[in-house]
């Protein structure tokens, strides 16, 4: 005799959202953030966390990503049960990738720029920049709690 197994499914929130490359667009891209993780209850530090990773982010793609007509996407996949949060910001110009100064460990404090990736690597588990056919890219950051947190 078959019987059906019971499927286990993991339930996912996922939000997507396509904004003006300026600066109200970037500042909406971290305000939306916060209301989708706020209502998908996040814990607040991740919440936290996110604000800050996607103003860099959403930031960086008007700033550095900006065609003229173009827009940048920004992407949310939340797992509640792990609080694991992938954030994807995709802008139009793959020809110009995200690094972080060679030197950052010796700002001047004059320098103006370069300190937002360093802070994109510290309130993340890890981030990279993948290809977004035809030319643009994606800038991917993940965030899991802390641990015992």
């Amino acid at each position: 005799m078959n019987h059906a197994l019971p499927q286990l499914t993991q339930v996912v929130r996922t939000f997507t959202q396509l904004l003006p490359s300026t600066r109200r667009g970037a500042r909406l891209a971290r305000l939306l953030t916060v209301t989708e993780l706020q209502a998908w209850g996040a814990a607040q530090d991740l919440t936290e966390r996110a604000e800050l990773v996607v103003a860099e982010l959403a930031a960086n793609a008007v700033r550095h990503g900006h065609l003229p007509s173009r827009d940048f996407r920004l992407a949310l996949t939340f797992v509640p049960s792990a609080h694991h949060l992938r954030i994807e910001v995709t802008d139009a110009r793959g020809d110009r990738l995200p690094r972080i100064p060679a030197h950052h460990a010796e700002f001047d404090g004059i320098q103006v720029g370069g300190r937002g990736l360093l802070l994109v690597a510290a309130l993340t588990d890890r981030w990279e920049t993948v290809p977004y056919p035809p030319g643009g890219k994606t800038v991917v950051a993940y965030l899991s709690p802390p641990i015992g947190g």
